[in-house]
């Protein structure tokens, strides 16, 4: 497959120009005879610029005798996209901090420059409250978030501490606050030229018992156990208000170090098995309590039910994207031009039932109303470059048929969509955009709002396909009880009321419930393209999935691509202020899409290959190094599009069976066997898919 479109998105990652521009500089149209380019020359070639600038940049082609030629580009770009984008005169408009590479292509040859984006200086510094008092002789940990003017948190900027107040209390360099006499104290958090302070009420140690409820237990590594501090005064009174300091040590029960965390609310988790002793302290107080924790022995035998490899009208594997099964038909969708529909009555022997093509270069997303009266699927890449949505009639069992389509005011190109009544929740990629569209008429759909995260620095960019956001970008979505969940990429997890009523939106007015932001920067580094591109809402949760790639890659090369990424567990209990409480990540994979149900996440994690698991109780700490994880398909293939190589996409549970899609390798239908360990206890759900 040739592109020749700035960016093709394939996940939430960008199949950068840069990726293939020697390629696509030889497939670049030459009208008339034009003298060889021998080199490119990018001035400035070197850079350096702060977040939001924007910088010109030009190139002169030069042949073999260092002549300049006049030849004008034939396109610009610049990697990671995410951090940095560029129109086609040159002009690049910095979006976050990190390594840019600026790229041009003339005739044959691609040249380069390099931009250093400086990380935003810091605006404030945010101290978290404690709320509590803290008594004298008792100590409490403060915690403060240095953040730039844009809402990006600093955490490599040093803090340092300071007591305004030293005669009531003091603190360390680690933020460590005594409290020393009755009053109230102002300490102080500086970063760069920032300050922030907070007061802490400092009061007379009322405690002349203290004790810690339970006083010993037994856990699993990953068992949240609740603490409590129960403390007294002098008439045997409860006495509450008062900051309780928590800490743990623990011995192993085997090689392995102990790992253990304990919480400023009394909430205990262990990574690893061991004896651990829990303590509780006010003012100059200390109780203890005990925990045994033994291995989770979560792990489960799966095995492949079924096996299916898409291919094209050569013969050969077809990449594959996203999956759909509902009332047993498997829907899956191709880095390419087509979408494939299943038989899996018998889910030993998948039969195809028809195939559909359609003009684009990449069907990313397909999926049907719960009665499968109507199917959706997105468009990127048209010929004609009006890309949009595609709505199918699926009345005729086993047949796929348009049914209509909404091009209007899409037709820059649409990830993701999502429907919830009659209504389609999709992604714009032009302008980063969420558009809601009624289907009620589906011969007829209409758009009926827009909404979009505001950012100063975004602005839609005139690529060699046509427009396209850069500095925003909004991936995909999730729909449930009124509330849209949308993953948007650097801009983070964003809450809306669509008809729930917190905030008085609907369909057609959707209104801001909240933003949780990541650090994307701070967590992958350095030229990885890295933003928020999964979502998923189970119980009080919302999975928010990473997705890593590098800054430029081709993702229909047979070359495989390093990936990496964590799933976040945000708990949304209170919608105005989300918080992330726990994450998953695997070592040698990059987590993609997933499905939450029955206690259990299915998650395609590219290189990592199919996963499930253990979501059950409450969720805290590293979900992988607490032994969370259920089971593990490897779905590369010897006849896949990359032979033996693992490029998971999601997974779906149905009807006791697990359906694992890859890029590689097309669908995998799994079931989950045996305990791995005799006598494992995990998710309740487990105990029927096992059957």
């Amino acid at each position: 497959m040739k592109t020749g479109k700035l960016s093709v998105w394939i996940g939430a990652a960008v199949f950068a120009f840069a990726a293939a521009a020697p390629a696509r500089a030889q497939d670049a149209p030459q009208n008339t005879p034009e003298p060889a380019v021998t080199s490119v020359e990018v001035s400035p070639a070197n850079a350096t610029a702060e977040v939001g600038e924007s910088l010109q940049f030009k190139a002169v082609a030069k042949d073999a005798a260092g002549k300049a030629l006049d030849i004008k580009p034939t396109v610009w770009f610049a990697a990671p996209f995410d951090v940095a984008g560029s129109d086609q005169t040159g002009k690049v408009l910095l979006h976050q901090p990190g390594q840019v590479t600026v790229g041009v292509v003339i005739g044959k040859k691609v040249g380069y420059a390099h931009v250093t984006v400086a990380k935003p200086a810091v605006a404030s510094v945010q101290i978290g409250p404690i709320g509590d008092a803290l008594a004298v002789g008792g100590i409490v940990t403060l915690r403060a978030t240095p953040v730039s003017a844009g809402g990006m948190t600093r955490p490599d900027v040093n803090v340092s501490w300071k007591s305004l107040s030293p005669a009531i209390a003091k603190v360390d360099s680690a933020g460590v606050v005594t409290g020393l006499v009755p009053g109230t104290a102002k300490i102080q958090a500086a970063a760069d030229s920032a300050t922030g302070e907070l007061a802490v009420r400092v009061v007379a140690d009322p405690v002349r018992r203290l004790a810690i409820n339970p006083g010993t237990t037994t856990a699993r590594t990953g068992d949240v156990v609740r603490f409590a501090a129960v403390a007294r005064d002098g008439a045997g009174k409860p006495v509450t208000g008062i900051v309780t300091h928590w800490s743990v040590g623990g011995t192993p029960t085997s090689a392995s170090f102990p790992s253990a965390q304990v919480f400023d609310d009394g909430g205990f988790v262990a990574d690893t098995p061991g004896k651990y002793v829990v303590t509780a302290s006010i003012g100059g107080h200390a109780a203890r309590a005990s925990v045994v924790v033994t291995p989770r022995n979560a792990e489960r035998a799966i095995e492949v039910v079924a096996h299916v490899q898409p291919k094209d009208d050569a013969g050969e594997p077809i990449q594959t994207s996203e999956e759909w099964i509902v009332n047993n038909h498997a829907y899956l969708s191709t880095i390419s031009d087509r979408v494939f529909l299943y038989d899996i009555s018998e889910p030993a022997n998948p039969k195809l039932l028809d195939t559909l093509k359609a003009d684009a270069r990449l069907i990313n997303d397909v999926s049907t109303t719960p009665d499968e009266k109507l199917g959706v699927f997105t468009r990127e890449e048209a010929s004609t470059r009006k890309n949009g949505i595609v709505f199918l009639d699926l009345s005729e069992a086993g047949k796929l048929k348009v049914e209509s389509e909404y091009t209007e005011t899409v037709t820059g190109g649409v990830h993701s969509a999502f429907l919830n009544s009659h209504y389609a929740y999709i992604t714009d990629d032009a302008t980063g955009s969420l558009r809601v569209i009624d289907f009620q008429d589906p011969k007829h759909p209409k758009e009926v709002s827009r909404w979009e995260v505001p950012n100063s620095s975004s602005v839609t960019i005139i690529g060699p396909a046509g427009p396209l956001s850069s500095g925003r970008y909004l991936h995909d979505l999730y729909v449930k009880d009124g509330l849209a969940y949308l993953a948007y990429w650097r801009d983070g997890l964003i809450i809306l009321d669509v008809g729930n009523g917190i905030k008085g939106g609907s369909p057609e007015h959707p209104q801001l419930v909240s933003q949780y932001k990541f650090n994307h920067y701070e967590l992958y580094g350095d030229g990885w393209l890295a933003g928020v591109h999964n979502v998923f809402r189970y119980k009080n949760y919302v999975f928010a999935g990473d997705e890593v790639f590098p800054g430029q890659f081709d993702v229909v090369s047979k070359d495989r691509i390093p990936v990496r990424a964590i799933c976040h567990v945000v708990d949304v209990s209170d919608l105005a202020h989300p918080r992330e409480v726990a994450f998953y990540e695997v070592p040698e994979g990059g987590t993609h899409n997933f499905w939450a149900d029955n206690d259990m996440l299915f998650e395609g994690d590219y290189a990592g290959g199919g996963r499930v698991l253990d979501i059950s109780g409450e969720l805290r700490g590293d979900l992988y190094r607490q032994g969370r994880e259920i089971a593990r398909l490897w779905t590369g293939d010897p006849g896949g599009y990359r032979p033996n190589l693992a490029f998971a996409w999601g997974a779906q549970p149905y009807n006791g069976l697990i359906f694992f899609n890859d890029i590689n390798s097309g669908l995998w239908i799994a079931r989950l066997g045996k305990p791995v360990f005799k006598g494992s206890t995990t998710a309740p759900g487990l105990q029927e898919m096992a059957k």
